[in-house]
């Protein structure tokens, strides 16, 4: 049976009392700690390093599952593994040697993912499918939170789950980007299965009340599926 994870995206945390809501969701739910890595060229953003990822490791036993946004993902790839990363996501856009870098990534014992910014056709990686473990689907224009969910990219999801399907691929299918109670509705049934949401619970006055909630929704989202 197929299963719904959530991942909290620290991207929206309070940093200042970040251990305390790490805590919160770890005990409210969440299933992985999302970690976004923006270097202000493949986005126009700046957030963390490999530091955040250490410090994040020393405060929860959660997975975390860090996006790497930056455009030459390979140098740092052993640094965010060391670090404490469980799985590191890349983008191919401007990635030459995409297979390399995957291989790179399990060689230092993390899974390995793929994001595709909306505008990016899966074809593009459609060689390299079946040999990761994460496919991320954004659904927002990388590198800011708080974005407005872009619906076109329903979609690509429904066509990741037919590929997942039917050549028995066991990549996860994770959304990133505008997700929230309403959307979490359209992206479940269309094949999502691990969603990253930022202001929809860190932004909320009861963030154990909002993780729970996203659950719930997602959970009952799923007799919808097709």
């Amino acid at each position: 049976m197929k299963k719904i994870y959530i991942a909290p995206s620290i991207l929206s945390a309070d940093l200042i009392n970040m251990k305390q809501q790490i805590q919160i969701v770890e005990e409210n739910g969440a299933d992985f700690i999302h970690v976004d890595i923006m270097d202000g060229h493949f986005v126009p953003n700046i957030t963390f390093g490999p530091m955040i990822v250490e410090a994040l490791r020393r405060i929860t036993n959660l997975p975390l599952d860090v996006h790497l946004m930056i455009s030459d993902p390979d140098k740092y790839i052993d640094q965010f593994a060391a670090a404490g990363a469980s799985n590191i996501t890349v983008h191919p856009e401007l990635n030459a040697h995409l297979h390399r870098t995957i291989q790179n990534i399990k060689d230092n014992r993390c899974t390995a993912g793929i994001a595709l910014n909306p505008a990016t056709p899966i074809s593009f990686v459609s060689d390299i499918l079946c040999e990761v473990d994460l496919l991320l689907a954004m659904t927002v224009n990388p590198g800011f939170g708080g974005q407005t969910f872009l619906e076109i990219v329903l979609q690509k999801i429904k066509q990741l789950a037919r590929i997942k399907r039917d050549n028995k691929c066991k990549f996860l299918i994770e959304v990133d980007g505008g997700i929230n109670v309403d959307t979490i509705a359209a992206v479940v049934p269309a094949g999502a299965e691990v969603l990253v949401a930022g202001d929809a619970i860190f932004g909320q006055k009861d963030i154990a009340v909002a993780c729970r909630k996203l659950r719930e929704v997602a959970e009952n989202s799923l007799q919808d599926e097709g």
